[in-house]
């Protein structure tokens, strides 16, 4: 159920806004279904969230369709035009570089990058909050990127690196499937970090966008001899903190 301000909202006058088949339908389909309820103080707090999350999903696909390279951390290359490569393997904004700079040009020249999959996820949301902030506002917000995995993470983003159980699963959730009995050689296959794209479709650097089952048989070819515990896909998922980014936006107009 979908309460916008305690009262419960029309889910099909706010459908009829998004065009048949968009994955904002797909959302307020899944919202309003539910026996959860979801609160939200006015309509434009709800439609900040419909509008990030398919911002979110186009940046996928967009990093998806790209050169960017799988490497584990001590093999990470970046454009030193824009990032300092850092000694774990992370990338930290080069001084006097527009952040909005830096992470179109990893879409842009997405040869020179080569990363792991936690990394990849910070990525696409950089590009999602990007495409959704005005550019002024974004480097507002996040004038000191540091990309890497959740140890990194920056403060406003901090909510996609904790993992919570949830009542439904929406398209730009960050998922995990876990992989326990991965093979020691590699532990690159211990599991994936994934975007849901929706319809039982997710997008993970170094796998592909691939459903659930596809990525569950990747990482069990991946197992230690003799594994006898399938990777499976975690029931929690990381999310930003959809309402504080939207008081943030607001701020904007």
């Amino acid at each position: 159920m979908i309460l916008i301000g305690n009262v419960p909202a029309q889910a099909d006058t706010l459908s009829n806004e998004y065009p048949a088949g968009s994955v904002e339908r797909d959302i307020i389909g899944i919202l309003s279904a539910s026996t959860e309820k979801y609160q939200y103080n006015s309509l434009d707090q709800l439609k900040f969230e419909l509008t990030l999350r398919r911002e979110i999903i186009n940046a996928a696909n967009e990093l998806y369709m790209s050169r960017l390279s799988f490497k584990i951390f001590r093999d990470s290359m970046c454009n030193p035009a824009y990032w300092d490569r850092m000694g774990d393997g992370g990338f930290s904004l080069k001084n006097g570089v527009k952040p909005s700079d830096a992470i179109r040009d990893i879409y842009t020249h997405s040869e020179l990058y080569g990363t792991e999959c936690a990394t990849a996820m910070m990525i696409v949301y950089y590009r999602a909050l990007l495409n959704t902030f005005p550019e002024d506002r974004f480097n507002e917000l996040f004038p000191q990127i540091y990309l890497m995995n959740w140890h990194r993470i920056d403060r406003l983003l901090k909510d996609v690196g904790l993992m919570k159980k949830a009542k439904d699963y929406l398209p730009g959730d960050r998922r995990y499937f876990a992989n326990p009995d991965v093979n020691p050689l590699y532990p690159e296959w211990q599991g994936e970090n994934a975007i849901d794209l929706g319809h039982d479709l997710y997008y993970g650097h170094g796998v592909g966008r691939l459903d659930a089952e596809t990525i569950i048989s990747a990482l069990n070819a991946n197992r230690t001899e003799g594994a006898d515990q399938s990777a499976y896909l975690m029931d929690s998922a990381g999310r930003p903190d959809f309402k504080n980014l939207f008081a943030l936006y607001s701020n904007t107009h």
